[in-house]
C-alpha cells in the first residue's frame, strides 16, 4: 500500500472506535530480554490481548524495525486503540546480547585440535573471527563438530556450536590456520649499553618461527649474566652478537700491569685501550715508559703481561 493510499484509509476509519477505549502509547524503542515479541512490548495501554506474541524476538546483538503500515495491522488484528497519525511512526526492537568471549572459543579450538596432532606452542590464526552474540545474563555451552586439522598445511576447519538460554542453537563454521612458534628472550625495560643482565631484565616469550633471525637468544641461560654490546629497548629481542662475558677491564680506565717470568713479578700502571672480558686479549699503554702493550685480562683492574713482550706502539708524549 502507497503512503498516500495509507493515509485515506486512515481518515476513513470510523471515529466511534476510537472512542471505545483510551488510547494506546506506541513504544518506539523497544529493549527486549525474552525471546518473545508481544504486543504488549509495543504499545502502553494494549488491552486484554497485549501478552499475545507476535515473533521471535531478533538474535541478541540483532535488531527489527516495524514501520507505521506494520503497527497499524498489528494494532487492528489485536483490538489495540492506537492508530499512526502521520504514517511515519515506527518502532525498533532491539534485544541486548554479548559476545561469547573470544579467548574461550581459541581455548576449546587449541585444546582439540592438539588433539588431532597440533603441537600446543602453535599459534593460531582465525581470520574474520566475529565471537556469536547471546543474551546478556544467559548460561552458554560451547562444544565443537567436524575438526580436521590438514597436515602438512596445518589448516583446520570445524563447527562452533553454541547452546544458550533463550536462542536457538547457533552454528559457525571455524577455519584458519596453524604456525609454529620459536622461543625468544626480549628485554623487559630499556637497557644501556654495557649493563649486566639480571634475572628480571629478560623474559623468554615465543614468536612465529618466520619472524625469528638467526642468532637470536632461545634460552634465558644465554643472557643473563652477560653484558651488552648496545642498547635494548623494551620488548627488544637479544641478539647473541650483542652480548659478551661482563668486562673486568673497561676502555680507557686505569689498571695494573703485571709483568711475569719465573721468579719475578713487576706491578706498573697502565691505561686500558679498550674494554675487554676475562681472558680477553687488550691492549694497554704503560703510563711509565709510554709504551702501548697487549695483555690478557685477568681480574677487575688487572692485565697480565709477558715479560719481553714486544710494544705495540708507542704512545706519543
Amino acid at each position: 500500500m502507497s503512503r498516500r493510499a495509507f493515509l485515506a484509509a486512515l481518515l476513513a476509519a470510523p471515529a466511534v472506535a476510537r472512542a471505545e477505549a483510551p488510547p494506546a502509547l506506541l513504544r518506539p524503542h523497544v529493549l527486549l530480554e525474552g525471546d518473545t515479541l508481544r504486543v504488549s512490548d509495543l504499545f502502553d495501554q494494549a488491552g486484554p490481548r497485549g501478552a499475545t506474541p507476535l515473533a521471535a524476538a531478533p538474535l541478541p546483538g540483532r535488531r527489527m524495525v516495524l514501520e507505521a503500515q506494520n503497527l497499524w495491522n498489528i494494532a487492528r488484528a489485536h483490538g489495540v486503540p492506537w492508530r499512526p497519525l502521520t504514517g511515519q511512526e515506527r518502532a525498533v526492537i532491539e534485544r541486548p546480547g554479548r559476545p561469547v568471549p573470544r579467548a574461550e572459543i581459541e581455548a576449546l579450538l587449541r585444546a582439540e585440535l592438539v588433539r588431532h596432532g597440533m603441537e600446543e606452542e602453535m599459534e593460531m590464526d582465525l581470520p574474520g573471527l566475529i565471537p556469536p552474540m547471546i543474551p546478556g545474563a544467559a548460561f552458554y555451552e560451547m562444544a565443537l563438530e567436524g575438526v580436521v586439522l590438514e597436515q602438512p598445511s596445518l589448516r583446520f576447519a570445524a563447527t562452533l556450536l553454541v547452546l544458550a538460554d533463550g536462542m536457538p542453537a547457533q552454528r559457525m563454521r571455524l577455519v584458519g590456520r596453524a604456525a609454529p612458534t620459536t622461543p625468544v628472550v626480549v628485554a623487559t625495560r630499556r637497557l644501556a649499553l654495557n649493563e649486566i643482565i639480571a634475572p628480571e631484565d629478560a623474559r623468554l616469550i615465543r614468536l612465529r618461527a618466520e619472524r625469528v633471525r638467526p642468532g637470536q637468544a632461545q634460552q634465558l641461560e644465554q643472557v643473563v649474566g652477560q653484558e651488552l654490546r648496545r642498547p635494548m629497548a623494551v620488548e627488544q629481542s637479544f641478539a647473541l652478537v650483542d652480548l659478551g662475558p661482563p668486562s673486568v677491564v673497561q676502555r680507557n680506565a686505569l689498571v695494573t700491569l703485571l709483568l711475569e717470568a719465573p721468579g719475578l713479578q713487576l706491578a706498573v700502571q697502565g691505561r686500558a685501550m679498550r674494554a675487554a672480558a676475562r681472558g680477553e686479549a687488550v691492549t694497554v699503554m704503560n703510563l711509565t715508559s709510554r709504551n702501548v702493550v697487549e695483555g690478557i685480562a685477568i681480574a677487575p683492574g688487572r692485565v697480565r703481561v709477558a715479560m719481553g713482550s714486544v710494544p705495540v706502539s708507542t704512545a706519543a708524549r
